[in-house]
């Protein structure tokens, strides 16, 4: 039997059949001389690389050429992620429990991942724990809420309180505000906080037209509990507001934020505008009380400016001034003001009630001639000009307005329509 050539380079030992044999065949045939019935001389070999495409890839009789690892456990990376992220700890928890049982059974990796998820799900439940028994979560909510606030629901968040000051980004108090600089009052500032309060309305947006209504509404009305005395609220300072957005609506966010700004876009406030029961004596509130009440009834005056439209409307307009001078004269007379006041705010009150008799005239006006007639003597009579004497004598600003109260604004406080006790 010939000896087979030394295996080449690329050709390592027992790769290829002896000299003679068929390439196609396995071996040698059976029967060979000194070899076993049915024996071959040579292991079983791998056949030539046919010269043309074979039906068939190599490794295709339906068994993998390496072993397949087992496949990693879906609901271990699961937990693991969870335990990661710290979201929904309990969660996390439940889905490493039954991955470590999945695991067990089917013979899957991620025993691993499953443990580390547990582990890291715990912390997250003992926490979320500690969280709501301290207030924490609470906490965490209205940061997150707030965050949204006025953003769209990007940038920093801020809160801001009654009477607390602020510096705008760029100054403006327009369009979208993403965060702000508080600052004392007592320096110069873009705008100073006098109220705030919460819309009501389901998860749907009611509409930016909607909000600013309702915002510019509430606000005016708002404005002359923080300033009760609108003469000392300087003539370029207006009302301003933070409103909520469609975007942190969403998130619950309802909240509408009052302030006042100056309605130069270039210029600042200085100074705290706030005068109320915190800043004022009792004769300064009792006095300003009866302006307020005053002012309110004037406010309700009909759509329709000339009294010959609606004499009517007017009559009853009348009739609502006259119970307010009432009121607030009697209000007067009740409290005991300083001596240096207390005559000045006499002779007030005299003014008031005769005021009244011309408006309760004017209610029961049979034609529009009789009600003008009634109507300019009462209003001569508290005239703001005539109220400026008192006003020195109590402490309070002694300039009236020139214009309608706070920038125009459709206000319910003193000032705006002339009207002055």
């Amino acid at each position: 039997m010939a000896t087979p050539p030394p295996p080449g380079p690329q050709q390592p030992e027992g790769q290829y059949p002896p000299p003679g044999m068929p390439p196609s065949a396995p071996g040698v045939p059976p029967g060979t001389p000194g070899m076993p019935p049915g024996a071959y001389p040579y292991p079983q070999q791998t056949p030539y690389p046919a010269p043309y495409p074979a039906p068939y890839q190599p490794w295709g009789q339906g068994y993998s050429p390496y072993n397949s690892p087992a496949p990693v456990n879906g609901l271990a990376i699961s937990a693991l992620v969870l335990g990661i992220l710290c979201f929904l700890p309990a969660v996390g928890l439940v889905l490493g429990i039954v991955a470590l049982a999945q695991i067990k059974k089917r013979g899957e990796r991620g025993k691993g991942m499953a443990v580390g998820g547990m582990v890291m799900s715990s912390i997250g439940v003992v926490l979320l724990a500690v969280m709501v028994a301290t207030g924490g979560a609470r906490d965490f909510w209205d940061g997150f809420r707030d965050a949204a606030n006025d953003s769209g629901g990007s940038g920093s968040a801020f809160s801001l309180s009654k009477g607390e000051c602020f510096d705008a980004p760029g100054g403006s108090l327009e369009g979208v505000a993403y965060d702000v600089d508080k600052v004392p009052c007592a320096g110069k500032h873009d705008a100073e906080v006098f109220a705030d309060f919460k819309m009501s309305g389901g998860d749907s947006y009611p509409g930016d037209s909607a909000v600013t209504d309702d915002a510019d509404k509430k606000c005016y009305a708002l404005a002359d509990t923080y300033a009760m005395d609108a003469w000392a609220v300087p003539e370029n300072v207006d009302v301003y507001y933070f409103t909520p957005t469609s975007q942190s609506w969403r998130l619950g966010d309802r909240e509408v934020t009052c302030l006042f700004g100056n309605t130069d876009a270039k210029g600042s406030l200085s100074g705290s505008l706030r005068n109320d029961a915190t800043t004022l004596d009792a004769d300064q509130l009792a006095y300003l009380n009866a302006a307020h009440g005053i002012n309110a009834a004037m406010d309700a005056a009909p759509d329709e400016e000339y009294v010959e439209d609606d004499l009517p409307g007017h009559k009853k307009w009348a009739a609502k001034m006259a119970d307010a001078l009432t009121e607030q004269a009697g209000a007067l007379r009740r409290h005991t003001f300083a001596p240096a006041a207390g005559k000045r705010v006499a002779v007030l009150v005299k003014d008031m009630e005769l005021s009244q008799k011309e408006w309760a005239q004017a209610a029961k006006a049979q034609d529009a001639d009789t009600f003008y007639a009634h109507y300019e003597k009462g209003m001569k009579l508290i005239d703001p000009k005539k109220t400026v004497t008192t006003r020195k004598a109590l402490g309070l600003a002694t300039t009236p307005p020139a214009y309608d109260e706070y920038g125009g604004g459709e206000s319910g406080g003193e000032g705006g329509t002339g009207a002055e006790v």
